[in-house]
């Protein structure tokens, strides 16, 4: 089957989804890391931030000024970082996303500790929680609390 040429148009609209999904992914690591910082430290700063995430302070810097700017945190120079309400909406969902996405890939056989590598950092497009839409999720979902799901192969469930 030929598929269709694509005119330089529809090229710089899917190079535009590419980058908007990514920012999307950094940005949902980020609130999500933050909340666990507060979690876990009772606050976050920029230097554990970039330390949990494994990037430059400056880089981090930067990802938080964006972050400012699309109404998710909070700061002020030599101050915390805090999540705004929709931050902490946004860090509660993609911590819902990965714990399916993580689920799911155990319940295939993935060790923990590869599966967990899958969404944070090492992406595959397959199982990046970010990428996958909510019909996917849910049914990743469905099928892992199926009570007809039968353990051989893994995932197979009388709704499929």
């Amino acid at each position: 089957m030929a598929t269709k040429k694509r005119t330089p148009h529809q090229q710089a609209d899917v190079f535009r989804k590419t980058r908007a999904d990514h920012s999307n992914e950094i940005a949902e690591d980020y609130v999500e890391a933050i909340a666990e910082l507060h979690a876990e430290e009772g606050s976050c700063r920029v230097t554990r931030l970039a330390r949990r995430l494994g990037v430059s302070h400056v880089t981090a810097n930067r990802t938080v000024a964006r972050l400012v700017g699309r109404d998710l945190v909070t700061t002020s120079p030599y101050q915390p970082i805090e999540l705004t309400e929709a931050g902490k909406a946004l860090a509660q969902t993609a911590k819902a996303r990965h714990e399916i996405v993580l689920r799911f890939l155990i319940e295939l056989g993935v060790p923990e500790r590869h599966g967990e590598c899958r969404f944070r950092g090492n992406r595959t497009p397959l199982f990046t929680p970010h990428t996958q839409s909510d019909e996917t999720l849910l049914y990743d979902q469905e099928t892992m609390t199926c009570p007809g799901r039968k353990d051989t192969p893994a995932l197979r469930c009388h709704h499929s």
